[in-house]
């Protein structure tokens, strides 16, 4: 969750007993707000935590069981996508084994299994919608949001889970939690290449950064080569295309954008395609103006942008030893690669 660049904030819902163990974990990770205290029953801690977030009033809410640690950024990517469309959003698998009764110890009549699925968190909703179900439902007993949300009147879709997005209850799921740990997911790589010529102006635009000089950069939008040789590497991991593809230059809305627009949709095509970004390395290749002052700030807009720790994000810069258009001082190059992790 902390990765996906769909996700703005994490409120999780403790025992207060276990904050010593909370704040250990939570130590470093971005996007965490204060916890708050859960309540005596589930469905108590998840009414807790929404009344939380309530001034924040956020337009949805994914709510997650914390026994299910292996959530991909496919699942997340589908919930969000489904409540631009619905208030509620169930992630489930349909039910593929024969089912039977049993009776008194003995197997009994087969169950029929046709519509049958077997929920799974997160179960996503608009916020409104289902911190009003809960509310008036608070007197009564439910087993998950979305009987929830059902009974107060809130249609809920349905999207397809994940069998890897077990749910821990016993030594065995910690077996195989650590099975799926230890396998990993699939490392992709891609590239990433933009220049632009020197023109008039006073400043630059630099991984998200302004830095003043004696020129500007020409260019459909802002003309950071930096963001955009970033944007190409990560479409390039996930097979999209690169940037034309997605913002024509000669579509006029997009002259004088900003080019973390850019970056940020590619961001979000990596968490839908269920791909996380490992990390991301930029080399920006010019004379003047000198970048080693701004590396440090252009790390952090960079990890900014796409929600990333920014231990994730590498800037660093060369010349060319005056060799070539850049030697000459007519542009600024930049050389980006981006790893993406599947599963």
């Amino acid at each position: 969750f902390a990765a996906h660049p769909g996700i703005d904030g994490i409120l999780t819902v403790i025992h207060g007993d276990d904050r010593p163990e909370y704040e250990a974990a939570a130590a470093g990770l971005p996007k965490m707000l204060p916890p708050c205290l859960g309540g005596a029953t589930r469905q108590a801690s998840v009414l807790a935590g929404l009344e939380a977030l309530a001034e924040r009033r956020p337009k949805m809410v994914l709510i997650h069981d914390g026994a299910r640690p292996l959530v991909s950024a496919g699942l997340i990517s589908g919930c969000i996508e489904a409540l631009d469309t619905h208030r509620g959003v169930l992630v489930a698998l349909p039910v593929t084994d024969t089912l039977r009764r049993s009776v008194k110890g003995l197997a009994g009549p087969t169950v029929p299994r046709d519509a049958l699925w077997r929920a799974q968190t997160p179960q996503g909703f608009r916020f409104d919608a289902i911190l009003d179900a809960h509310r008036r439902m608070a007197d009564q007993a439910f087993t998950d949001d979305v009987e929830v949300a059902t009974a107060a009147g809130v249609d809920v879709a349905m999207i397809e889970g994940d069998e890897d997005n077990i749910k821990i209850t016993d030594a065995a799921d910690l077996m195989r939690a650590a099975r799926l740990l230890a396998r990993g997911g699939e490392a992709r790589t891609g590239t990433g290449f933009d220049v632009h010529k020197f023109g008039p102006g006073d400043h630059v635009w630099l991984c998200g950064v302004r830095v003043s000089h004696t020129a500007g950069l020409i260019g459909h939008s802002d003309a950071d080569v930096g963001l955009h040789a970033l944007t190409d590497a990560i479409l390039g991991a996930i097979g999209a295309g690169d940037i034309g593809k997605h913002f024509p230059p000669e579509e006029m809305k997009w002259e004088g954008a900003a080019s973390d627009i850019f970056l940020a949709h590619a961001g979000n095509l990596a968490a839908r395609a269920g791909a996380r970004i490992s990390n991301l390395d930029v080399t920006l290749i010019c004379e003047r103006p000198k970048i080693g002052p701004h590396t440090e700030a252009m790390r952090d807009r960079v990890a900014e942008i796409l929600g990333l720790e920014r231990e994730r994000v590498s800037v660093k810069a060369t010349t060319t030893e005056g060799l070539g258009f850049t030697g000459r001082n007519e542009g600024i190059a930049a050389q980006a690669v981006a790893t993406l992790i599947f599963g």
